[in-house]
């Protein structure tokens, strides 16, 4: 069995999420050494990632989902020579759409910014789970408890300053050709948002990489999979290029 890889773990949380979607993983270890950034107010994926940046060694591991995926790829932008490898799960590399797709996002995602203000963070986030999780999940109360619980930590402005974030994300396309350290990318294979063909298109891209899908899962890979994940985090963690 190959040594444990004792290079630092950077660990990137997505849109609303903490920690939580880290720490249920199975059988991913060394959790007293985990560093999980903290996105506060930031209004721009390159600010968070200036973050990141601050808070981490000088050459670290890095693994990420959904929005923290667009984060690392800022980082591989900015800052290369820092990640000794990196892990992107549920993401995505293209900027919003142009012309209608680009405007009906921005209003799907206005719409919930609304709910939240209104009806509170807990009834946002039951609605934008349907979306975020396998359909056979949906009813598993322990599940999406942990997810509406986690949702509810966050407020409706952190929420509106990461929409936007995410509404002005940069193209990263330029920036997978370029990274050479060991890759996976992984997504679940029902993810209704960022979906496998997504993923695919990253992994053609980046020389080298591993792309894992992982079945009756969506979005919130770690959270409803953790089994699955953690077995994919343990190869990459001790994958050699």
């Amino acid at each position: 069995m190959p040594a444990a890889n004792p290079t630092p773990l950077v660990l990137l949380p997505g849109l609303l999420c903490d920690r939580a979607v880290w720490d249920v993983v199975q059988g991913f270890p060394d959790q007293s050494a985990w560093i999980v950034p903290f996105y506060a107010d930031q209004r721009r994926i390159g600010a968070m990632a200036q973050i990141v940046l601050e808070a981490a060694p000088p050459r670290f591991a890095l693994a990420s989902h959904s929005m923290g995926g667009r984060v690392a790829l800022e980082i591989l932008r900015g800052a290369p020579g820092r990640v000794e490898r990196v892990a992107l799960l549920d993401t995505g590399f293209l900027p919003r759409p142009a012309g209608e797709a680009g405007k009906a996002e921005r209003a799907g995602r206005m719409a919930l910014l609304d709910v939240a203000y209104t009806q509170g963070m807990r009834a946002m986030g039951r609605e934008w789970l349907q979306r975020m999780v396998h359909p056979s999940r949906l009813e598993e109360t322990p599940l999406i408890d942990s997810m509406l619980d986690m949702i509810e930590r966050q407020t409706p402005a952190m929420f509106a300053a990461q929409i936007e974030a995410l509404l002005e994300r940069p193209d990263a396309s330029d920036v997978l050709a370029h990274i050479e350290c060991p890759t996976l990318i992984l997504c679940g294979r029902d993810d209704a948002w960022s979906p496998l063909s997504t993923h695919q298109a990253m992994h053609a891209a980046i020389p080298g990489s591993r792309l894992v899908a992982i079945p009756d899962c969506g979005h919130m890979s770690t959270m409803e999979r953790p089994a699955a994940v953690g077995a994919a985090l343990r190869d990459w963690r001790s994958q050699t290029r």
